[in-house]
């Protein structure tokens, strides 16, 4: 069965719960089969699914939260990976969630994946990451030097607004921009391996991005461990032409975690999911969650 990413540009619903730790958005939907908790990346929020479609396939219920400082998650919920990774546990136990089959680390999301399974292993038993920030330094210093001037509190609603507003008056231009910025490739080259059907996708995805607080949280982290935390087994996903987390972190990963597997993404880029081999990298999902 073939997985396209669905990405409408219009919030999920999502809702809030108040624990002890502080307050945390959620989105959960509920299906017959255990839990795969998800952690997304920088300037992404729990109203906006992406990847989503073969964990439904799969029969699985999801579970997104924001992480501290996107969306309605304030940045003080357990602003480092350990201590969000304590809040999404609070968060699970309120939900009745005992069993999850899966935690997901997209981007720089797979930092508190990783301290959600290493803290948690009873309740953890696969971990799956994607693109994912590991324990190497991230992101390089030019890009902390930008982010911390484009994603400040005073401009990063401006930065998103010119942003849609190019997306609206010139989507390819916008498209190379983005996607250009998540590549080793060119930006041109990147675009043009872009299906058809995908463009209006990405756009939709892009003009529902925001940064709130977050991303200059995640731009102060600091490198996880890994080898002497996680026992569960692991599945890693990335692409070699990654532009943005480098294809180094997916490697020393494998390399770290016991039952660590490797899969190689064809995608030009970060976005993995919009790759012509997805939809054999997604049965590899299935696969893996089915083990």
């Amino acid at each position: 069965m073939r997985q396209d990413v669905v990405v409408t540009g219009i919030e999920r619903p999502t809702a809030l719960a108040k624990l002890s730790e502080g307050v945390v958005e959620y989105r959960h939907e509920r299906r017959d089969g255990p839990a795969v908790l998800i952690f997304h990346g920088g300037h992404m929020r729990a109203g906006i699914a992406l990847g989503e479609e073969v964990f439904a396939d799969a029969g699985n219920s999801v579970l997104v939260p924001s992480r501290p400082g996107y969306g309605r998650t304030p940045l003080e919920t357990g602003t480092s990976p350990d201590g969000f990774a304590d809040v999404a546990r609070s968060l699970c136990e309120r939900l009745g969630i005992t069993r999850v089959a899966a935690v997901v680390g997209i981007s720089a999301g797979g930092r508190t994946a990783m301290a959600m399974a290493a803290r948690h292993p009873g309740l953890v038993e696969r971990v799956i990451l994607m693109s994912a920030v590991g324990p190497l330094p991230w992101p390089s210093r030019a890009v902390r030097i930008a982010g911390r001037i484009v994603f400040a509190p005073g401009s990063e609603r401006l930065t998103w607004s010119v942003m849609r507003a190019i997306l609206r008056g010139a989507p390819e231009t916008g498209l190379r921009l983005l996607l250009g910025d998540l590549s080793t490739l060119s930006a041109r080259t990147v675009l043009s391996a872009v299906r058809d059907d995908h463009r209006e996708t990405l756009i939709g995805l892009f003009a529902s991005m925001r940064s709130g607080r977050g991303f200059l949280n995640d731009l102060t982290g600091t490198p996880v461990r890994v080898g002497e935390r996680l026992t569960q087994p692991g599945l890693i996903i990335a692409s070699r032409h990654d532009g943005a987390v480098g294809f180094a972190h997916a490697e020393v990963i494998a390399d770290a975690i016991p039952h660590g597997r490797l899969v190689e993404s064809a995608a030009p880029g970060h976005l993995i999911w919009f790759a012509d081999d997805w939809p054999a990298i997604s049965g590899t999902v299935r696969d893996f969650l089915a083990t």
